[in-house]
């Protein structure tokens, strides 16, 4: 037992680098295309929300609470996109895209922190709306700086400890079979697929993070804004219930988005496999007893 167990962690630490299939579909379409399709957005990106950060801090009119949260949300799209978007760009442009065992685990963590700092500063932002359009006389009280402060600190916070305890519970578990990752870039689920041995621990607690971290806030993010949205169609002149719709349009559909994807992504595979082994390699089967 003891020496099939130290067996199955030499194979861990010896797992030096995962190849990244993420594009293995696509090669038909020439790679320099993708690469610079790629390339394009991520520009547009970073430059659009550098803009907006940019013109935010500049201009003291717009220090108020919505382009405080505005801003913030902005200098997480940078980081966001930064974390995947650059090694997906070289990994384009080489035939072997590699990531090393110590960068995988980095982006994995820094892509849940800025992620789960993404899904709590939406609902947030959605307050701040609901404050502004259904009780504009509370408004300045309720949203002053203090409070503003909070939320968005309460947001980095909390992914700072998810991504804490995400890395920690994938650091323990051993690879000791292939270090093919279905995805163009680290993520929690593909590297839990990945592993062999018990990871019940580890499709718990991505259930619970994506309950508490998706579900809760797209529930507060929908509760706002039927409030929004029942007070603006109570509003008797059309000029100010068109500025209240142009104001908040862009935010849902940017949400229902973000929030599809994010229960695509983790919810469909966790409820599935929450209490359920991963597929075991022949090095863990004598450890387990059973596959």
């Amino acid at each position: 037992m003891e020496d099939a167990e130290e067996l199955i962690w030499e194979n861990h630490t010896v797992m030096t680098e995962f190849i990244l299939q993420g594009f293995s579909d696509l090669q038909a379409l020439p790679a320099i295309l993708l690469f610079v399709v790629v390339l394009v957005m991520y520009i547009v990106t970073m430059m659009r929300n550098s803009l907006n950060i940019t013109l935010i801090l500049a201009y003291p009119l717009l220090h108020t609470s919505v382009y405080f949260f505005l801003s913030n949300l902005s200098f997480l799209e940078i980081c966001y996109t930064s974390v995947t978007i650059p090694k997906m760009l070289v990994n384009l442009l080489v035939e072997l895209r590699t990531i090393s065992y110590s960068g995988c685990i980095a982006q994995m963590c820094f892509f849940s922190l800025l992620g789960t700092a993404k899904c709590l500063l939406l609902p947030a932002m959605a307050y701040d709306r609901f404050m502004a359009i259904c009780h504009p006389l509370c408004y300045v009280f309720a949203m002053n700086r203090r409070v503003c402060g909070c939320l968005v600190a309460g947001s980095w916070l909390s992914g700072v400890a998810v991504a804490l305890i995400q890395t920690a519970l994938i650091a323990k578990v051993p690879f000791c079979g292939s270090n093919a990752i279905d995805h163009f870039f680290c993520d929690i689920v593909p590297l839990i697929q990945l592993a062999c041995g018990d990871t019940s621990v580890n499709w718990t607690e991505l259930l619970a993070v994506a309950t508490f971290v998706v579900i809760v806030p797209f529930g507060m993010f929908l509760v706002s804004y039927i409030c929004i949205i029942s007070t603006i169609l109570r509003m008797p002149s059309a000029e100010g219930s068109g500025k209240a719709f142009s104001t908040c349009s862009t935010h849902l559909m940017g949400v229902f988005l973000f929030y599809g994807t994010c229960c695509t992504m983790y919810l469909s595979h966790t409820s599935s496999n929450s209490l359920e082994l991963t597929d075991c390699s022949p090095c863990c089967i004598q450890w387990l007893g059973q596959c």
